[in-house]
Formats: structure tokens, sequence, C-alpha cells
């Protein structure tokens, strides 16, 4: 079952992500890198170097979830990043600006 929505907080690691981690690595860099506590059921958000692949790290009933998708084809467009290299707060409006709003990688190699 899908348990996000607006109410929670969101934070979106600033650099790209190996997407071979999975749970215990991601939580790692969320309580040593981003310092937070995976257990106080913020959403942290991966994505990686090509723009292809995003992570969803959030603590659930029972237990971790992470959500993964991977496109066929696009790349995801990121909300403005400011200075914080650690992570960046983004609201749910972004996050799924960020799903919905995929860019032709071709689109992007014209700018």
């Amino acid at each position: 079952m899908f348990h996000l929505h607006a109410n929670l907080k969101y934070f979106l690691y600033p650099a790209p992500m190996d997407m071979r981690k999975s749970f215990y690595t991601l939580s790692g860099i969320v309580t040593s890198v981003m310092k937070r506590d995976v257990q106080n059921g913020e959403v942290f958000i991966f994505i990686n170097r090509r723009l292809t692949i995003m992570k969803i790290l959030h603590l659930e009933h029972g237990g971790l979830v992470i959500y993964h998708k991977k496109l066929e084809s696009g790349v995801f467009k990121l909300p403005t990043l400011g200075e914080d290299l650690t992570s960046q707060v983004i609201e749910w409006h972004n996050l799924m600006t960020m799903v919905r709003n995929v860019k032709s990688k071709k689109r992007l190699l014209k700018k």
C-alpha cells in the first residue's frame, strides 16, 4: 500500500546515488550524511547520476519501505536545489512534479 501524502516531510539527497544501495546503506546515509532519523517517519528521496532512477525510503507500519522507479525513457526534472549539500527539504507537490514531469533526453541535449 502506498502511504506517501502531503502531510509528511520530504528530503531530497542532493548528490547522485548509487542505486545498488538498499535499506541499510540508504538508512546510514540518512543518519550520517543527511543528519536525519529514518525512524521519525520522514521520507528520503535518492536519484541516480543519469536522473533515470529514483528510490524513496520511508518507515511505514511494520518496517522500512523502498519505492523504486526506473524510467524507460526521459529523465526526472529535479526542483531547484539550494546550497545545503546534506539534504534539501522539498514539498509533496515537488515530488509529484518530479514523478509526473519526466523530460525527454532529446530536449535536454538540445539546450
